[in-house]
């Protein structure tokens, strides 16, 4: 076959698949030309996700009867005066997206200039253009992007449910109303209005900050710190959310640069390492950071899509990424750890070698005759200490390290104990640390680390089995979520179900909770609900919850573990120890943090100068 010039309407179509990957992308590439037109207000409506029909509605500029043809043409833009990819200052700047959306739907822009006496209208059906009509339009441009993808059918096989389509589109709407909060945004579809935002006035931080609370929460607004900082003509500003208030993904880190959202590997290895000492593996911070720096510094121009973007400089820009964060959290009262402090850490390490499932044989006694039970029946013999972990808390004795008087056959079974690996227990610090001596030394144990594994090995033998016993809540509880969130919730309840939480939808943005596995006991229920939903926007939809069955486990466990400044008594902590002994992977909790050190009697005596 002769080599030949494909026809224009194919060209635009090829385009159109790099450009339009799913009617969010249409969305993006036309509510940023109404933004580089100086619009103050933006209304989207979608149908059937975006399928049937989108219109963007804007007051921005317009454009007159030559310009409104000239639109339409592949590489036609006003955004490049100098016709210098260097120096780009719009978001758009490439002039493909509205012949590519033309090309595979049926699409009609009406444009108004303002001041002018009549707008004018004209439409594209799969890339064939009409006639262009004066028309009665108020001032701004309305653009109307009917059966998208019906010229490409094969494209429509791809595209998922409309709810997901439509929460594509919401994401995206979310995103440019953060680096835009002085214009006003909405995206509604044919039952209701998902986001309504209004423009603000006066300070950008303040408008940033109540943008951040309107999208991201009132929980982050009340828990941001303010950032702000610049290094060699490069600014950062915005706000990021204090260590204790973080999430168990990423979704909610947002990147601006020069105002144009963008997802950045530099970026998000910037944050894990300025939160790196204050935040366990596995919890991410909730930030949101607008980059300005000068458009030779950087290429907006690595991908059609203009969500990448490359820096002249990274290596600046990381660091200042990660200073600014470092520094507003030191300010916020985050204090390094003192030398003193770091000496005696030093001398502790974590067990290097998994703890034996089998303990040694022990003198006949009565302790010894229980661990012969744990190790026939490792769960039985603590159903009912298990169960007491759950009971309400003792307030009558103030809150200090705590230790019990013994008596003579207490300290005799204690002694017997000290030989097994992690010895026995023998006071609590702070409701928090169980201290252990063996013997040849001590171990402190993380009571919650600890629990957390326990828990989760106990479920994931349970959904082995099939046989997850789940308990009713008295009265259920409805947590209000995002609306994305409690979507992907919904679409997995059955799922959800078999691993012994029952929940169902309950209105818009909401999920009611009637059961939970009744080896949580009483957790917090709106915790482990978001940080399941967290959980299930970054696995692959096409993978089971079975599939993926340590992450929605370790997550549950995480809620339904004894908890940091939970009193224990003597036989509740050595019950811990021993179950820790006999249970697989007990030397590390379901974040990867270790759940015990043990410092030697060798180590105890290097910190006093003994030897």
């Amino acid at each position: 076959m002769p080599l030949r010039r494909l026809p224009e309407n194919i060209v635009n179509q090829i385009a159109a698949g790099e450009v339009v990957e799913r009617p969010a992308s249409a969305v993006k590439e036309l509510v940023e030309n109404a933004i580089d037109a100086g619009a103050t207000k933006i209304d989207v409506v979608m149908r059937d996700g975006g399928r049937s029909l989108i219109t963007v509605t804007d007051n921005g500029s317009g454009m007159s009867a030559e310009e409104l043809e000239l639109c339409f043409e592949r590489h036609a833009t006003s955004k490049l005066p100098d016709d210098d990819l260097v120096f780009i200052l719009n978001l758009g700047f490439r002039g493909e997206a509205v012949p590519s959306i033309a090309s595979v739907s049926r699409m009609t822009i009406t444009s108004r200039q303002k001041g002018a006496e009549n707008a004018w209208k004209l439409s594209v059906e799969g890339g064939r253009k009409g006639a262009i009509a004066p028309d009665g339009g108020p001032e701004g441009t309305r653009v109307e992007v009917r059966d998208i993808f019906f010229a490409t059918p094969a494209r429509l096989k791809f595209l998922k449910t409309e709810r997901a389509e439509f929460g594509a589109a919401l994401d995206v709407m979310r995103r440019l109303a953060m680096a835009f909060p002085s214009i006003s945004f909405t995206l509604a579809d044919e039952n209701r209005t998902a986001l309504r935002v209004t423009g603000a006035e006066g300070d950008l931080f303040d408008g940033w900050l109540g943008r951040l609370g309107s999208i991201m929460g009132r929980d982050f607004a009340e828990n941001a710190i303010r950032i702000e900082a610049e290094r060699d003509g490069i600014k950062l500003a915005g706000y990021a959310g204090v260590p204790t208030f973080n999430r168990g993904n990423a979704m909610m880190q947002f990147m601006f640069v020069n105002g144009r959202p963008v997802r950045d590997k530099l970026f998000t290895g910037a944050v894990r390492g300025a939160y790196m000492d204050l935040l366990a593996r596995n919890r991410h911070p909730l930030l949101a950071l607008f980059l300005e720096l000068p458009p030779d510094q950087v290429d907006v121009n690595v991908h059609p899509a203009k969500a990448e973007v490359r820096f002249r400089d990274s290596g600046g820009v990381r660091g200042l990424i990660v200073g600014a964060l470092r520094h507003a959290l030191a300010e916020n009262g985050h204090r390094a750890s003192s030398t003193i402090s770091g000496q005696a850490l030093g001398a502790f390490r974590q067990q290097s070698t998994p703890l034996p499932l089998q303990s040694p044989s022990r003198p006949a006694s009565n302790w010894g005759r229980w661990n012969e039970a744990m190790q026939q029946h490792p769960s039985s013999g603590l159903a009912e200490t298990s169960a007491e972990f759950q009971a309400p808390l003792d307030t009558s004795s103030p809150p200090m390290a705590r230790r019990t008087e013994e008596t003579p056959m207490q300290a005799e079974t204690a002694r017997a104990l000290e030989d097994y690996p992690l010895g026995a227990a023998r006071s609590q610090l702070h409701e928090t640390y169980i201290v252990a001596q063996t013997a040849n030394g001590l171990v402190l144990v993380d009571q919650h680390a600890a629990h957390e594994r326990l828990v989760m090995e106990r479920m994931k033998k349970q959904l082995s089995q099939k046989a997850v016993a789940r308990q009713m809540l008295l009265l259920p509880e409805v947590v209000e979520l995002d609306e994305i969130a409690a979507n992907r919730l919904a679409e997995r309840a059955e799922e959800l179900a078999e691993m012994g939480l029952l929940l169902e939808p309950f209105g818009v943005g909401a999920i009611v909770v009637r059961e939970t596995p009744a080896m949580l006991g009483e957790c917090n229920i709106k915790g482990l609900v978001q940080d399941l939903a967290d959980d299930l926007g970054e696995l692959d939809t096409a993978l089971s919850l079975k599939d993926r069955l340590d992450d929605v486990c370790a997550t549950m466990a995480c809620h339904g573990s004894v908890r940091a400044g939970r009193r224990l008594s003597i036989e509740e902590m050595n019950a811990l120890l021993r179950e820790m002994e006999v249970t697989p992977h007990s030397g590390q909790c379901n974040h990867g943090r270790p759940t015990y050190v043990e410092l030697k009697l060798g180590d105890i005596e290097k910190l006093f100068g003994r030897r």
